[in-house]
Order: C-alpha cells, then sequence, then structure tokens
C-alpha cells in the first residue's frame, strides 16, 4: 500500500507505474482506493461513477475499470458538503459530521470490494488518501491506516522532495503514527527528486538511524508525462504552457469538474492550454472552453461577477469561438433551473448562446457512449456525468450524434405548446411509476427503430458548440475535428490523424515502470511478495 506525508506527493501516479511495472511481469494486478475526493470523475466500464485517478490506475494494469476500485468518491461542492457516492451511485449528500455517521454503512462496502479485487488478483496496489498521521481523522479512517490492516498489506510512505522538508515530513509522519501503525510501514519512497541521488545519502542515512526503516527508492522527477491530475491542486502547480500556437483558454470555474478532458490538448503540438482565472486571460484565445462544474449555478453567478460574460462578449466580437462541455454547455443556454436543489438551488438566466435550457433532476446520468460528429465528423468513445436535463427553447441543431436509443442528455424537442420548464420538469419529475428513461424518451420522442440519438448544440452561426459528453479529445480524429473548427480550417482529406491521448498514457505507463524498476530495491519488493 502507497501512503504519503500529504496530499498531491504522488501516490496515484506511482500506483499507476506500479501497476504497470508489475503487470508486466506477468501479475494480475487490481488497483484499489477505498476513498477518494475528487471532481475528476470517470465511468467505469459496466457502468456507475468512480474517481479518474483509479480508471488511469486499472488501464496502466491492463484491466476493465470498475467500482470496486473506487467504492467511495467523494465529490466536494460549497458550504464544506460533498456528494457521497458509494459504488458508482449517488448516495446523497454530507458534511463531515454526516460522513462519519455514514461509517457503519461505508465500511462493509470497502471491505467487500477490496475482498472481491483480492480473490481475483496476485496483487492489490493500494492508495492511501492525504496523511495517515492526522490525529483527529486516525479513529474515523476509511482509507488510510485501517484498509492496510484490512488487507494485512505493508505500507511504503511516499514524500515530495520537490515541495522542499522531505525528510522532517517522513520522520514526523512516523512520530505521529500510533506504533502498530508505524511498524506497518516498510519503506519510505522519496518522489519528483531532480538531481544526483547520491547527493542525499547524509540525510538518508540520518533518516533511516532514527525511524529504523530504510529508503527503497529515489523516484526521479518525470516531466511531461501527460497523465491526468487527480484534482485541482495540481492546477496550482502546472507549469505556464508553452508560447505560440492555437491559444485554447478553458474557464478556472469555483466548482470545476472533470478538467481531465483537456489533459490532451496539454500534450498537443502548436496548442497553448491556458486555465483562465480571470477574464483578461481570455485575450488571444480563439478558443474558450467552459468546463464541467459540481455545482452549475453556483458557477455562472460566479462567472457573471467576475466580468466573464463581458470578456465572452469581446472574445465573440474578435470571430473567436466558444465550447461548453457538461455544465459550460449548461451554462450556454438561456437558463439553468435548480427546483429540487439538486445543487445550490433556485434558477439563473444562463450567457444566451445557445437556444436551449436545463432543468437539474434528481437522476444522474453515468454512461458510457459511441458518438460521432455531425453532419459526417469521425466517431469516439465518450461518458456522461451530468443531472441537467437540457432541452431545446426554440430551434436546435444538434452538434452530435450518440448511438443508442435512450434520448435522456439529447436536446430534446418538446411537444407543440410545451415550454422548457414543463418539458425538462417531465424528465427531471417524471409521473409516478415513469422512470427518467422513459420519461425523456416521452420528450424526446426518438423516432422508431432509431440506431442514433441526438446530442449537443451548435449555433445558427456554427461558432459555439456545447454537449454533455466527456472525452472529446481523447481519440486523435476527434480532438483535430475540434481544433480544426477553432483554427478555422476544414479538416484535409487523408491527413495524418494526431495518437490517441490512450496511446500517450499507455507510453507513459512504461516510462513510470521503467524509471520505478530503476528506482526500486529489487529485495524488498522479493520481500513483499511483488517481484
Amino acid at each position: 500500500m502507497l501512503q504519503a506525508t500529504g496530499s498531491h506527493a504522488g501516490k496515484t501516479v506511482l500506483v499507476a507505474g506500479l501497476c504497470r511495472l508489475l503487470a508486466r511481469r506477468g501479475l494480475r494486478v487490481r488497483p484499489f482506493k477505498s476513498q477518494n475526493m475528487s471532481l475528476n470523475a470517470a465511468v467505469a466500464v459496466a457502468g456507475g461513477e468512480m474517481g479518474w485517478a483509479q480508471v488511469m490506475q486499472a488501464e496502466a494494469a491492463g484491466v476493465p475499470a470498475r467500482v470496486e476500485m473506487n467504492p467511495i468518491l467523494l465529490k466536494p461542492r460549497a458550504e464544506a458538503r460533498s456528494q457521497v457516492v458509494l459504488l458508482g451511485q449517488v448516495l446523497g449528500e454530507a458534511d463531515a459530521v454526516g460522513y462519519y455517521r455514514l461509517t457503519p454503512r461505508l465500511w462493509p462496502a470497502v471491505r467487500r470490494s477490496y475482498e472481491t479485487l483480492a480473490r481475483e488478483a496476485d496483487v492489490v496496489v493500494i492508495e492511501g488518501a492525504g496523511s495517515p498521521a492526522e490525529p483527529n481523522l486516525m479513529r474515523r479512517d476509511l482509507a488510510n491506516m485501517r484498509v492496510a490492516r484490512l488487507a494485512r498489506a505493508p505500507v511504503l510512505l511516499v514524500g515530495d522532495i520537490d515541495r522542499g522538508g522531505v525528510f522532517a515530513s517522513l520522520l514526523g509522519t512516523m512520530t505521529l503514527l500510533p506504533p502498530a501503525d508505524r511498524r506497518r510501514v516498510r519503506g519510505f519512497l522519496i518522489n519528483k527528486f531532480r538531481g544526483d541521488a547520491s547527493l542525499l545519502a547524509p540525510a538518508v542515512r540520518d533518516l533511516v538511524r532514527r525511524t529504523r526503516v530504510p529508503v527503497v527508492g529515489v523516484v526521479p522527477f518525470l516531466p511531461r508525462l501527460g497523465l491526468p491530475e487527480e484534482d485541482s491542486v495540481a492546477l496550482d502547480a502546472a507549469a505556464p504552457a508553452a508560447r505560440g500556437g492555437l491559444r485554447v483558454a478553458v474557464v478556472r470555474l469555483p466548482h470545476i469538474a472533470n478538467f481531465t478532458d483537456f489533459a490532451p490538448l496539454e500534450a498537443e503540438p502548436g496548442v497553448e492550454l491556458v486555465y483562465a482565472e480571470e477574464p483578461a486571460a481570455l485575450a488571444g484565445a480563439a478558443l474558450v472552453v467552459l468546463p464541467g462544474s459540481k455545482d452549475t449555478i453556483a458557477d455562472l453567478r460566479a462567472l457573471k461577477a467576475r466580468g466573464f460574460v463581458a470578456a465572452l462578449a469581446e472574445h465573440r466580437a474578435r470571430g473567436g469561438l466558444v465550447l461548453g462541455v457538461c455544465g459550460g454547455y449548461q451554462m450556454l443556454g438561456r437558463a439553468v433551473a435548480d427546483p429540487n436543489r439538486v445543487e445550490s438551488g433556485g434558477e439563473e438566466a444562463g450567457l444566451g448562446l445557445l437556444p436551449v435550457a436545463t432543468t437539474l433532476g434528481r437522476e444522474k446520468i453515468t454512461r458510457r457512449v459511441r458518438a460521432r460528429w455531425r453532419p459526417d465528423g469521425p466517431g469516439f468513445e465518450g461518458y456522461e456525468i451530468h443531472v441537467g436535463v437540457t432541452v431545446g427553447d426554440g430551434p436546435t441543431r444538434p452538434l452530435l450524434d450518440v448511438e443508442g436509443h435512450t434520448a435522456a442528455a439529447a436536446v430534446a424537442r418538446p411537444p407543440h405548446g410545451m415550454d422548457w420548464r414543463a418539458a425538462a420538469a417531465a424528465v427531471a419529475r417524471p409521473p409516478h411509476g415513469m422512470d427518467w428513461r422513459a420519461a425523456a424518451a416521452a420528450v424526446a420522442r426518438p423516432p422508431h427503430g432509431m440506431d442514433w440519438r441526438e446530442e449537443g448544440c451548435a449555433s445558427a452561426d456554427g461558432r459555439v458548440w456545447g454537449t454533455h459528453l466527456h472525452g472529446l479529445f481523447e481519440s486523435g480524429p476527434a480532438r483535430r475535428h475540434v481544433l480544426d473548427w477553432a483554427r478555422g480550417a476544414p479538416a484535409v482529406a487523408g491527413a495524418p490523424a494526431p495518437p490517441d491521448h490512450r496511446a500517450l498514457r499507455e507510453a507513459a505507463y512504461d516510462r513510470l515502470a521503467d524509471a520505478l524498476a530503476d528506482a526500486l530495491d529489487e529485495q524488498l519488493l522479493s520481500d513483499l511478495g511483488v517481484s
């Protein structure tokens, strides 16, 4: 099990690297993180919402992602509350006190999930959360030493030397741990080191003398891995984008979610990706993106209060394009209503750039999909995670076709004489006995036998796009389709497509595995039974 002296020490990426290293040695490997707090979510292969990090680790292990790999996902929102997702389904919302009252229900799910994975694996690589040495949290632990005890797992304690103070952090963590948990720590792993590791020898000897725990590896800093991070702390620490090329500005919303959507653009040649915290950062952008949000109405109000509405108008006047993804798509419409207080509650006028309106319903839609750009663009695989039901508020131009009959996420065409509120309410609050899928189909009325449903919306002038789908940039051809639109350049028939981002991640997993193979003490791996 990998635990750390604090958040953002690199546990997530190291677990992915270990999964790849052990899988390459012929072992059946499964990643596991009992409790993950993140707004970067994805959909498991069989359905259900889970942390993006564990989906990535499953990729590295070469196995399908399953909700058992991340049984508890906490999605923070305003007022110190989080949505609690248990085994892929929304359980409810809770503050810190309410969450820990759920422990009798949550812990059995953690235990069953781990046992399920352990039965089918040679090795389960477990990731902890935050620090195991927080005195106020130890008795309520669902993610660190309690899981190590459940799994009878030896622990490697990770410290981030790039931040500074790594030896004090490692020693302090060991000092605060109870003796029984201290004995479970079998080694220290120093991460993100720049330079000659032999220079650390005096400090390593001192740490070992004080703790009687070996340093089992010094992992070098690996720039440009291109692996999406788990939470928005990474945006604060990100290096500035290289100057030049097509400028794409992603608005950094207060409750930004699923910014993993844009990781492929960070590695795209000829693209300068920036996260815009202030309206001035939109200057010079060819494309402005409104990303997903965990609190759509609150973030829409924040956009207005921070002056982004005027900046978007100036951007449009200069000929710039706008793309809205998930919650960002909903903001681009004429209104967003939350009558059931699914998020902040109330109703807010949208930005009015697309002829759609949204009502937030109680049912969360989580599914993987196959889609294709209209009218004749490339296909790609994506996923949906949203509670909004978006309907047309006037003539609409669908942006995508999505495979399947269900029309819940379509820009629905309400029956003549029914306004958007009534149409959306028919889905958000379906009649007694009718589930949301049937209600959505009743609004959208897809033709009998239709194999594809319409999704998303494009403005009449084609300069504003919106969709609920995540994963628009994963596929090389789909990514080029959006970037060609942003450049104003038509697609060139026969031009080679850029690589799928999955291929770039595969190369990153191998690079990580190679670095760990060089850095880790092979005798330790043998002692742990994973060599």
